[in-house]
């Protein structure tokens, strides 16, 4: 193996691979990246085994090969390398050469053969989309996902593929975000995503690229110009999350994101560390924010709303309810609700996007 390579290009390969190299593994393989080198350059890739990313970049070749070398030391040693062509030459299966000017390094590595091989995803039918599509779902929605391990499934984001829309939904019981996009063309099928998977695809793959989507059994594959993703499924049914929508919500308020936002900030400061609870009353044209905490103190605080219903006092953790108004992508939002026990719902008002999104979030009950 034998080739020359610019260090900005080396430099950039390294950083699309080195996210999916984990920082602690009992597999010491994990550890390095696989570097191949062939007709069609050099293709860099690393692994945790629940993802991989592959990634090819531009290299003069002189001699074809592959080895595994260690992730964290190659990425160290491509940033400190002084300007000019990098000449990286191997010796035996593991022994590499590394020359860039008058600096020189030799690195052990680990043989091609020891690292574990990846999906066998065939790109053939594969659905396609364009990734700012996809960035603006994975954007809006998987920050809703669950990162408690005793519900597994929660810890994925649904996305359903259907010949005119794609859907995504995130939920860990306690609040949920839902978007839908217009889509044309490709089959149907209900995938349900690590969220780590998905904000690879952010990073990796620009917006104005037009990205395939291909599955084997339990892993998805996305492919876009010279850069691979896969991603093993999580398996199992999906809650029905039809069923907590609510339909009935006959109170609705409409209020300044940043100014509710704001006033979520100063009252959590004095709620509870483990609830967050605060108790929000709405009545004509105001909504009142209060919070009790007996062993730290209390605070009140008021805004202007545009409120339509009967009057309310219902409570939620003040930490769900700025996680979604940050996500929200309008300056106004408008809140729904139908008893203090039942979810509200929050959306976006005057959002002129094809895009349809909603957001939910559980009550907490008052205590008086």
């Amino acid at each position: 193996m034998k080739f020359t390579i610019t260090r900005q290009q080396l430099q950039e390969g390294l950083a699309a691979v080195a996210a999916a190299v984990p920082a602690k593994t009992t597999l010491p393989v994990l550890a390095n990246v696989l570097v191949e080198v062939g007709k069609q350059g050099l293709r860099l890739s690393g692994t945790d085994l629940d993802i991989a990313v592959s990634t090819t970049v531009a290299a003069d070749v002189d001699a074809e090969g592959a080895v595994t070398l260690p992730a964290k030391k190659l990425v160290d040693i491509a940033r400190e390398l002084p300007e000019g062509p990098v000449r990286i030459t191997a010796a035996g299966e593991s022994r590499v050469s590394i020359e860039c000017g008058r600096a020189k390094f030799k690195l052990l590595g680990l043989p091609r053969e020891e690292y574990p091989s990846f999906p066998a995803v065939k790109f053939d039918g594969a659905w396609k989309a364009a990734a700012g599509v996809v960035h603006k779902l994975v954007g809006h929605v998987a920050f809703a996902a669950s990162s408690e391990e005793s519900r597994p499934i929660l810890n994925g984001v649904l996305w359903e593929l259907r010949p005119d829309r794609m859907r995504m939904v995130a939920t860990n019981g306690h609040r949920l975000a839902k978007m839908d996009v217009p889509a044309s063309g490709g089959s149907t099928a209900d995938l349900i995503v690590p969220p780590k998977a998905l904000e690879q695809i952010r990073r990796l793959i620009a917006a104005d690229a037009e990205m395939e989507i291909a599955r084997s059994d339990n892993h998805l594959g996305f492919r876009a110009g010279g850069t691979l993703v896969f991603s093993r499924l999580i398996e199992g049914p999906y809650p029905n999350y039809e069923q907590v929508i609510p339909r009935e919500n006959d109170k609705s308020a409409t209020v300044d994101k940043a100014a509710m936002a704001a006033a979520l900030r100063r009252m959590s400061v004095v709620a509870s560390d483990q609830t967050h609870r605060i108790r929000l009353a709405f009545s004509g044209g105001s909504v009142r924010f209060s919070v009790q905490t007996p062993d730290l103190g209390e605070a009140q605080d008021e805004l202007s709303v545009t409120y339509e219903g009967e009057p309310l006092e219902i409570g939620f953790n003040a930490m769900y309810l700025l996680e979604i108004l940050k996500f929200m992508p309008t300056d106004e939002v408008r809140l729904t609700f139908k008893a203090p026990e039942r979810a509200a719902t929050v959306e976006p008002v005057g959002w002129d996007d094809p895009a349809s999104y909603m957001a939910l979030v559980m009550p907490l009950r008052l205590v008086d």
